[in-house]
Parts: structure tokens; sequence; C-alpha cells
């Protein structure tokens, strides 16, 4: 991949959680606007989905919220998108966020997070998109899951070649670089997908 257009980012919606979080959040926003690249997110208004998109729009970029309609009746939905895609589930939203970005980026986050990056990393094994995957290992955050999924590869669960689907790194600056460098994704992989 040589360029990007839209990035979609799984993160918190946990108001708790250490400032580290909240600063790797918005580093992460100012570096999208800045570039030129179009945030497609859940639409939340807080926890660091609110400060990544709020780091976006102060800097002038663009904003796709993608929100199931009951999280729009709950109030939870960032009012200032610039663009608000409201879908009949939370199935719609992950596929319709998958389809409409270039590539994935997962913040630290809850289960909500985990599914949404487990489920991305399964789709693109099995061949159902090619894009580009970076987790971003704030603070060492996914230092356990990182080593679950060394794990599933030595215990021979998946692949060797399923270990080049993502990419870690531990800096919002590392994000775009490592976006586009990702090696290209073979979707006829699929055929390795059972071991």
């Amino acid at each position: 991949m040589t360029t990007l257009s839209s990035v979609a980012v799984y993160a918190a919606s946990s108001m708790q959680v250490d400032p580290l979080y909240f600063d790797a959040a918005r580093r992460l926003g100012t570096a999208l606007a800045d570039a030129g690249i179009r945030l497609v997110y859940g639409a939340g208004k807080v926890g660091l989905m609110g400060a990544l998109a709020d780091a976006v729009l102060q800097r002038g970029g663009v904003v796709t919220g993608v929100i199931p309609q009951f999280m729009v009746e709950q109030g939870w939905c960032h009012e200032a998108c610039t663009e608000l895609l409201v879908t009949a589930d939370m199935h719609e939203r992950k596929a319709s966020i998958c389809r409409i970005a270039d590539a994935m980026v997962a913040l630290p986050g809850g289960i909500g997070t985990f599914e949404e990056l487990l489920e991305c990393l399964t789709w693109k094994q099995l061949g159902l998109h090619t894009k580009p995957v970076v987790i971003l290992n704030t603070g060492g955050y996914y230092d356990p899951l990182l080593l679950c999924l060394d794990r599933m590869v030595t215990q021979r669960f998946m692949r060797p070649i399923h270990q080049t689907m993502y990419t870690a790194v531990s800096t919002p600056e590392e994000v775009l670089p490592a976006l586009l460098a990702q090696p290209a994704w073979d979707a006829s992989v699929r055929k390795q997908a059972q071991l």
C-alpha cells in the first residue's frame, strides 16, 4: 500500500484510564489530521474514542462515525462527527467500518476493542480483506495479547505467516509509517487458514 485516505481506529470508551492512553489517542488524532487522513471510528464521544475524534476535528480533519441506532438512543454519539452513519446493529457497524477504511488501528481498550481487533484479524486471515492492521501498544498494554498471538504460532494454532497480518508499535507517531510499510496481504492465503 502506498497511500491511505482513511483509517479505522478501535479504542476504549472508558473515562477512567491512565492519562497516558488519552495522550496517545490525541497524538494519533493529530497525526491523522495533519496527514489529511479521514478517521473512521465508532462515533463515541467519551474515553479514548472521544479524545481521538476531538483531536482530529481540532486540527481541521475529517471524522466519519459509525454507530448502531441503540447507541444513538443512549446518547453515546459524538455529535460533531463530519459524517455519521447509523447502523441497525453492532454487526453492521463493524462490517461498515472495515469496508470504509483503508487500514485499521487498535488503541488500548476493553473487550469491545479486543473483539473488533480480533475479528478484523480473523477476516484478514480468511482473505475477506487485505488491509494493513496496526496495534498501538501504548505502555505495553497489548504485551499479553501479543504473547498469546505468538503462542498460537508456536502451539500451531496459526501459521507463522499469520504473524505478518499485523504490526505492533509503541508510539502514535509510528502508526502511519507502519501502516504504509506493512507487506501486501494476499487474499489467497485463506488456503493456509486451516492447519
